[in-house]
């Protein structure tokens, strides 16, 4: 480990998964995770020296936070939610996951493999809409083409949103490309959070050293941009799809190592990460 996170450090991206017979997940999933319960994510803060964490919303339950819910309950004021709603949920029931540790919802675009830019805008505008009484977010999950083709469309929004996963940009990808250009001028004009989490989502399955500098010379650009809109995920536990089995099917989670020299090496400025890992959290979720 060549370094370790500052004191108040927050993993902005995790999920928690519980046993099957208290959280029953949809039936029309695209995948099945395996079991990743609290205690497995107090020994990843741990085991990484965090303070903190964000527990996402994951697909597999749909509108059904309880799972994520009662994760944060257990880790009480280091714990903050995303959640996933009905589209019809009121403003009462949005203050009871308010109550409950929720600052954000989660539009998940990207696992159902939606591309529609207007999907994106829509929800975006409507959620953004939704939220802005409550000082939220809207964290979204979308490929990159069809991310940056709803960037031109977006009206100016009531509220923040986060984009998922260094927002899906291939590794690799020229950063004078013209979508890559268009997110990270939303990231430089305050717009939207960019978060530094899963980079391989957007690497090859068997990456080499050039796509793990390629990752770091992305996230330079996004700090570079606007280092007050950067956030930092670990995309806890892992989850994955195996090749092979169907959605039903129980997949392994992928086996990730170094996260923080990682993250050390996409922000090597002490300042950076305290802004990052600590101030940005905290400013976003209330923390």
């Amino acid at each position: 480990m060549t370094g370790v996170f500052p004191a108040g450090s927050c993993d902005c991206h995790v999920h928690v998964i519980g046993p099957a017979d208290a959280y029953p997940m949809v039936a029309d999933r695209h995948y099945t995770p395996g079991l990743a319960s609290h205690d497995d994510l107090l020994a990843h803060l741990a085991r990484n020296g965090l303070s903190r964490a964000v527990i996402i919303q994951p697909s597999v339950y749909g509108t059904d936070n309880r799972c994520t819910l009662d994760s944060v309950r257990r880790l009480g004021d280091a714990g903050r939610a995303v959640a996933v709603v009905d589209d019809h949920i009121d403003l009462a029931g949005l203050k009871e996951l308010h109550a409950a540790g929720v600052r954000g919802l989660r539009v998940n675009v990207e696992s159902a493999g939606a591309q529609d830019p207007q999907r994106i805008v829509d929800a975006l505008v409507y959620w953004t809409g939704k939220v802005a009484p409550l000082g939220w977010h809207v964290q979204v999950y979308a490929s990159l083409t069809a991310l940056a083709a709803a960037i031109p469309l977006l009206p100016s929004l009531p509220a923040p949103i986060v984009l998922d996963h260094f927002a899906m940009v291939p590794a690799g990808t020229p950063l004078s490309a013209l979508d890559v250009t268009t997110v990270l001028g939303l990231v430089r004009d305050g717009r939207a959070y960019i978060k530094l989490s899963a980079a391989y989502r957007i690497m090859p399955v068997d990456p080499s050293e050039g796509d793990a500098t390629a990752v770091a010379r992305l996230a330079a650009a996004f700090i570079e941009a606007n280092a007050e809109r950067v956030l930092w995920g670990s995309d806890w536990p892992h989850t994955n799809r195996e090749a092979g089995k169907g959605p039903l099917e129980v997949s392994a989670y992928r086996k990730i190592s170094g996260l923080v020299d990682s993250a050390m090496a996409w922000m090597p400025d002490a300042a950076v990460r305290q802004q990052v890992l600590v101030d940005n959290p905290a400013r976003l979720y209330g923390f």
